[in-house]
C-alpha cells in the first residue's frame, strides 16, 4: 500500500488492522488510534453464526499467542475436512522470552486458590539444578502444583534458563495423564535443566 497522507489512506489502514488496540505514528503520518478488536461469537468448533464463516486467533477470543492461533487453524482445517475438533480443554502453555525466561502451563497457585482446588505445592531454586552452575545461570525457580487427593500434575511454572524447554516436558506429561511420580522417578540426562524436575517432584509433600 502506498503511504499517502490522506484521510482515505488512514481509513484503509484502519480497515486492514487486526488484533489488539494500539496507536501508531510515523514521521509521514499523524498519530491515530486503531479501534479495539472485536471478538466474533462462535462455538467450540470456531464456527461463527454466519454460514461458512470461521473465527481464528484473537477474533475468536483465543489467548493472544501464535501457537494458539496455529492450533485454531488446525481445528478449522480438520473441521472443514469433516472432522469434529474443538478448542475445549486445551492445555495452553505460556512462555515469555525475558532474561531469564518465564514459562508456565496449567494452573498457577493463585488460580487454584480462587477456584477452590486443593493442591500440594513443591518448589526448587534453579541454583539446585546442576546444569545452572555449568552455564552460570542460577537465577530463578521451579514450582509445581499436584492435586491434593491424587498424583495428577495441575500446573508448572519456571523462571530460569531454558524455561520453555523444561515446561514442554511437564506439559507433555500432563497431556499424557502421567502422575507426577513418573517425572520424579525418571532418569533424565545429566547435566540438563530438565534434570531438575526429578528434584522438584521429589519435594511434593506426601498426602
Amino acid at each position: 500500500m502506498a503511504r499517502r497522507n490522506t484521510e482515505q489512506d488512514l481509513q484503509a489502514r484502519k480497515l486492514l488492522q487486526t488484533g489488539t488496540e494500539g496507536e501508531r505514528a510515523t514521521k509521514r503520518t499523524p498519530r491515530f488510534s486503531f479501534p479495539r478488536y472485536r471478538v466474533l461469537s462462535g462455538n467450540d468448533r470456531l464456527e461463527t453464526s454466519a454460514p461458512d464463516v470461521w473465527a481464528i486467533g484473537e477474533a475468536a477470543g483465543s489467548p493472544q499467542f501464535t501457537h494458539v492461533s496455529f492450533d485454531d487453524f488446525r481445528i478449522i482445517s480438520a473441521n472443514l475436512s469433516g472432522g469434529d475438533r474443538t478448542k475445549r480443554d486445551r492445555l495452553v502453555p505460556y512462555c515469555m522470552f525475558t532474561d531469564p525466561p518465564l514459562a508456565r502451563v496449567g494452573l498457577s497457585e493463585g488460580e487454584a486458590q480462587r477456584q477452590g482446588i486443593a493442591v500440594r505445592v513443591a518448589k526448587l531454586p534453579i541454583a539446585a539444578v546442576l546444569r545452572s552452575r555449568t552455564i552460570s545461570e542460577t537465577r530463578g525457580f521451579m514450582k509445581t502444583l499436584v492435586e491434593a487427593g491424587g498424583d495428577r500434575i495441575l500446573g508448572f511454572t519456571m523462571i530460569g534458563a531454558e524455561a520453555g524447554e523444561v515446561m514442554a516436558v511437564v506439559q507433555t506429561a500432563m497431556l499424557a495423564g502421567m502422575p507426577y511420580t513418573g517425572l520424579r522417578d525418571a532418569i533424565i540426562a545429566h547435566p540438563t535443566m530438565a534434570e531438575g524436575l526429578g528434584a522438584l517432584f521429589s519435594n511434593v509433600p506426601a498426602r
